[in-house]
């Protein structure tokens, strides 16, 4: 028989674990993958629209996706993500906030949707005029392309895709996001 006092020690270190693993072991980005520098939050802030994604059971069927980012008040950023299931015929909208895993001069986030859960949001490659943007997440299973409009230029499309392939990226998995004005 295990002791009160031994299995309250059990639980406490595997509680320990887990929070250390939900809090700080996702928030990464994959290998050799590295977000830019010179990151300026506020001109990143503001709606987004997903050209294109790797398909995960968050946005399964969804279309006419879009995040907004705006600050909250205790400096971290709000993360209004929004889309339309078509399967199911509804919009669905999930609230969450991300903060920085570093320097705010970087463009190295984490981001929570539930709770003390937190995943990497990197973004790897953005326009000098915060126009279009290339962002992973903790690893090769998370890719967006985000675009201030519905649609990419054929030149920065081109441009993500080669940088995203030459990260070890698997670009034939990206799902190519329909934005209906009608829904």
């Amino acid at each position: 028989m295990i002791s009160q006092k031994r299995a309250m020690a059990c639980g406490l270190v595997m509680c320990v674990g887990i929070l250390s693993f939900a809090c700080f072991g996702c928030q990464s980005a994959p290998k050799n993958v590295v977000a830019v520098a010179d990151f300026e939050v506020d001109r990143y802030l503001g709606k987004w629209y997903e050209v294109a994604r790797f398909d995960f059971v968050h946005e399964k069927n969804m279309d006419n996706v879009t995040a907004e980012y705006s600050m909250n008040d205790d400096g971290s950023i709000r993360v209004k993500n929004r889309g339309y299931n078509y399967v199911k015929d509804e919009w669905k909208e999930s609230i969450g906030k991300a903060k920085f895993q570093g320097s705010p001069a970087v463009g190295a986030l984490k981001v929570s949707f539930f709770g003390p859960f937190y995943s990497g949001y990197n973004v790897i490659a953005l326009d000098p005029n915060y126009q279009n943007a290339l962002v992973s997440g903790k690893n090769y299973d998370y890719l967006w392309i985000l675009s201030r409009t519905p649609s990419l230029p054929e030149a920065t499309k081109t441009e993500y895709l080669e940088i995203a392939d030459s990260l070890g990226f698997d670009i034939d998995k990206l799902v190519w996001v329909e934005h209906n004005p009608y829904r």
